[in-house]
């Protein structure tokens, strides 16, 4: 497609950027992928040290050549942290199978909750805000853009609209104090006030708020008139190709397992089976692709299912569609949390694009069911509905075994990255 002339410029704040990997880089990624061909320029401010486990060079293939990155040190107290912790990576917060949380990180949970709100990256707010107010008299733009979590870059937002009036967009890919485990943290209760007055101020004073999901969109209308749902997406085309698929009865997961999206309904479900079926612990293969929680381990293991265990470490971006059209179902877990119903993984998008059917255990009276739904692109099942679990694995099961075990899903092109690029720009243009 014939790019338009860039005459307009936006400004994004994302802590998240290439070369990291994981679900936090990919959404601005893809927007800055494709606000050229509308006529936008993006201009990326982001750190230039920050902290991440994972690295994905396959990233560095989307990022426009015309686009503009701005980077500035942060100090973390992560670093700090981690000399007193056992855990190498206190960002991640997960822990291995049998490992258990210290005293000490106990400790460290407490303070980062209370007294770095609203995360540790609040340290860059005052020195990016002065940065970036010299940065944008000299070098002005149209939008600017703040992405969080981490909800610190809000915070730089909010300060450049009160000392410039800049136009200001605020993209939440996750909720704030509703978010799956705020309700985890051990915050006080002047704590937890000062988070919902912070995020009451961010929603109410940005000119835009974007959220991903229907749920968010109505928890922040309490605040603000201008809230708009602009969801995750796909960026691949639709390959028509032959897929070869796995061997194996395939159950796959790609992304973060936590603890609070431990399955253990389906572990038992699937255990219950192979005792009844012994044929199908030979077919069955459980593909669990990045990191996983002890606690699924551990589940696994006590269900006697670790034989058909296929762990797999994260794998290039640009690696995991041929793995998700490769599976016989694909698996999406959704946080057992108080938040789930408005819960919207972005893995939700791609698997629609892979054409597999999906197996979700989440809220049926959820957004992420909503799409599911829409599409006929699998089934969903509550966190108790194990009988109506079981009747679906065996049927998907059978339909295995005669290769007929396939999907009619529709209506998924409204969630390209390419579309969705465009229903941005026209918050933009607005």
């Amino acid at each position: 497609m014939e790019k338009k002339e860039l005459a307009k410029r936006v400004l994004i704040i994302t802590y998240y950027w290439v070369p990291m990997g994981g679900s936090g880089v990919q959404r601005w990624v893809k927007f800055s992928k494709y606000l050229p061909e509308n006529g936008w320029q993006p201009v990326i401010y982001t750190p230039s040290n920050p902290d991440f486990p994972l690295r994905d060079e396959s990233f560095l293939a989307d990022v426009p050549e015309s686009c503009e990155v701005i980077k500035q040190p942060i100090w973390e107290p992560y670093r700090l942290a981690s000399l007193f912790s056992n855990k190498k990576n206190l960002n991640t917060g997960m822990l291995r199978k049998g490992e258990k949380t210290s005293w000490k990180d106990k400790f460290l949970n407490y303070v980062r909750s209370n007294y770095f709100i609203p995360d540790p990256r609040v340290f860059w707010v005052k020195k990016s805000i002065k940065f970036l107010t010299k940065y944008l008299q000299e070098n002005p733009v149209d939008v600017i853009v703040t992405n969080g979590p981490p909800h610190s870059m809000h915070l730089i937002g909010l300060g450049l609209k009160k000392k410039l009036g800049v136009k200001w967009v605020a993209d939440f890919r996750d909720p704030w104090t509703n978010i799956d485990f705020y309700h985890s943290l051990k915050l006080t209760k002047s704590s937890d006030q000062k988070h919902r007055a912070l995020e009451k101020e961010v929603v109410s004073t940005a000119d835009i708020v974007t959220v991903v999901g229907k749920s968010m969109q109505d928890e922040y209308l309490e605040y603000s008139d201008h809230v708009k749902v602009i969801t995750n997406g796909y960026d691949q085309s639709i390959s028509k190709k032959e897929i070869v698929r796995d061997a194996k009865f395939s159950l796959a997961h790609i992304g973060l397992m936590n603890a609070d999206r431990n399955p253990k309904m389906l572990w038992k479900v699937l255990a219950k089976i192979g005792k009844e079926q012994p044929e199908f612990l030979a077919d069955l293969e459980i593909k669990l692709i990045g990191k996983v929680s002890g606690d699924v381990l551990n589940s696994i293991e006590e269900n006697n299912l670790t034989s058909q265990l296929n762990l797999i470490d994260y794998v290039p971006h640009s690696e995991v569609h041929g793995l998700q059209q490769a599976s016989q179902i694909l698996l999406l877990v959704v946080n057992d949390t108080p938040n789930a119903k408005g819960i919207l993984t972005g893995k939700i998008f791609e698997y629609l694009m892979a054409r597999r059917p999906i197996l979700a255990v989440a809220p049926k009276d959820g957004d992420l069911a909503e799409i599911i739904n829409q599409t006929e692109s699998g089934e969903v099942f509550g966190f108790l509905e194990m009988k109506k679990l079981e009747t679906f694995i065996l049927k998907s099961y059978s339909d295995y075994k005669t290769g007929s075990l396939e999907i009619q899903s529709h209506s998924i092109e409204k969630y390209s990255r390419r579309s969705l690029t465009k229903d941005m720009v026209a918050l933009f243009e607005d």
